[in-house]
């Protein structure tokens, strides 16, 4: 199954620093632009409107002051319509709109009553002049000029509204005392297209410079980036065993210097597992120079042992002991001698397997048949349990055996003279085998160990079956050489178990076992029966 693109950006971004670096990078200078931007625009909106409206205030005053002149010298045949038409005229050629209304009589005013004639630019919507301005203005108790911010709207669908200023004036005519509202509007479009300029101005450039950002962030983690990823690199193929591997020195910075302590360490790396090799070849050829070696003079002291063992009846009783035990540590000798040379063909690669199909449940009843005797001696029943009949695999029988041998003696050697059950069951992948018992277990950490050479879980516990402290080991290669497992599992007190689990035709691969490597009987083991 093919992992989905949002997987694969989260694989990237988790193994990718340079990417997170440049995005973080990104996305911090880009809250950076935004607050300044909008701070800018800000104060340039700020800027524009306070000044539109002083010179719209101031505006409006000199037109309002010559508005009232006109009224403070009318005569008896005042024109307003064409007062009105002069200031709309004034006003279409310094861009801006005027209402007048008015005459509202003294009694009107008083009264509240704000209804009177009305003469505006035409084209205007009155709706323009907000309602509370007017009453602000042309209530008796007007303070004389105000204004607000309105949207002039004008009729028909030809001009579109604007934000504009409205600013309202009161003016009263000396003669007999009828009072007249004058207001100005003045759009704000110049301002509003500024704005917009400023604002696409702000995004542009913040666009642009989040740009310059990302690849300036991304040409300076690369320089940073580049060395450790050739230093990663570098180290995979040590790792992978390419011991000449080094990186190249360039500069004299701290990259520089890191690269020369990298190459120093991989240098005295080198020297160090050279040696180590060197010596372990040694090893294994003193060993099994040493194991062959041995089968001669081996060979000759059997024979003399055997010729003494069997003439033991004549001799008297201290010499007929002396030769029955040096007939039994012979044969541990020439035990061990075995194991020593199986391990050094391990060691040298040199193990093969002769493969034919082998039925577990009948090699467990033959390995229980092959140790009964000890068994019988120890106190120790075998049982054998076979949960899928037949369990055939494709293995080396000889190898396989001695797995299976190893695991049942040492199980009774720590069984003190409990029941050892024999597990087998098999799946589609392949089968295992199982040997638990309820002795004194293993602690925390022993089921690694237990697999190491000459490793005891009780160094105080004497070898009842003869071992030579390489059966564990020996029998781990053997699994290994298999494709299989050997595991183990215990408690202190609660008993051990070990599994074998094999693949069921050689170099097949195996992703579970039949059989759990916790035992069931875990918490509670059952009583031995007699």
């Amino acid at each position: 199954m093919q992992p989905g693109p949002f997987r694969g950006a989260a694989t990237f971004w988790r193994r990718s620093i340079q990417a997170r670096v440049v995005l973080s990078t990104v996305l911090l200078s880009a809250l950076v632009v935004s607050l300044v931007g909008w701070t800018l625009l800000r104060q340039i909106t700020d800027g524009l409107v306070h000044d539109r409206v002083r010179e719209a205030v101031a505006e409006a005053g000199r037109s309002s002051d010559e508005v009232q002149r006109s009224l403070s010298s009318a005569t008896s045949d005042f024109d307003l319509t064409s007062l009105a038409t002069e200031v709309a005229a004034r006003g279409a050629i310094r861009g801006y709109d005027v209402v007048l209304i008015g005459p509202l009589t003294r009694d009107q005013v008083d009264e509240g009553d704000l209804s009177g004639g009305e003469r505006f630019t035409s084209g205007l919507d009155l709706t323009s002049v907000p309602d509370r301005l007017r009453l602000d203005v042309e209530q008796p108790t007007s303070a004389g000029t105000s204004w607000t911010y309105t949207e002039i709207r004008y009729q028909g669908e030809a001009r579109k509204p604007v934000p504009g200023v409205a600013v309202g004036t009161r003016l009263v005519l000396p003669a007999d005392g009828d009072t007249y509202a004058l207001y100005h509007l003045f759009p704000m479009s110049a301002e509003q297209r500024t704005v917009a300029l400023v604002r696409q101005a702000l995004l542009t450039s913040g666009a642009l410079l989040l740009v310059l950002v990302a690849g300036l962030s991304w040409l300076v983690t690369r320089q940073v980036v580049t060395p450790v990823r050739l230093a990663r690199r570098t180290a995979e193929r040590l790792a992978a065993g390419r011991l000449e591997q080094r990186m190249q020195v360039r500069g004299e910075d701290d990259l520089a210097r890191l690269a020369t302590s990298f190459n120093q360490m991989a240098t005295s790396l080198q020297k160090q597992i050279r040696k180590l090799e060197d010596m372990s070849a040694s090893q294994r050829r003193f060993v099994s120079d040493v194991s062959h070696e041995l089968r001669t003079p081996l060979t000759t002291v059997r024979m003399a042992s055997d010729v003494l063992h069997d003439a033991r009846e004549d001799f008297d009783p201290v010499t007929a002991r002396a030769a029955e035990l040096l007939q039994n540590e012979l044969d541990r000798f020439e035990l061990l001698l075995t194991d020593l040379l199986e391990i050094s063909r391990f060691d040298a690669g040199a193990a093969a397997l002769h493969l034919e199909d082998v039925n577990l449940v009948d090699l467990a009843h033959r390995v229980v048949e092959s140790v009964d005797v000890l068994a019988e001696r120890r106190g120790t029943r075998l049982v054998v349990r076979a949960l899928s009949v037949p369990c055939v695999v494709e293995a080396d029988i000889r190898r396989v055996e001695r797995i299976v041998r190893n695991l049942v003696t040492n199980a009774i050697d720590y069984a003190d003279s409990s029941d050892v059950v024999i597990l087998v069951d098999a799946n589609d992948e392949g089968g295992a085998l199982a040997v638990r018992d309820y002795g004194v277990g293993l602690r925390p950490g022993d089921e690694v160990r237990v697999f190491n050479r000459f490793w005891r879980a009780d160094p105080s516990r004497a070898r009842t079956s003869g071992g030579t402290g390489l059966g564990l080991s020996i029998s781990l290669e053997d699994a290994r050489l298999h494709g299989g497992w050997l595991q183990a599992w215990g408690t202190p007190g609660g008993g051990a178990q070990f599994r074998l689990t094999l693949p069921r035709r050689a170099g097949g691969r195996v992703s579970r076992s039949p059989l759990p490597l916790v035992p069931r009987d875990a918490v509670s083991p059952p009583a031995r029966t007699p």
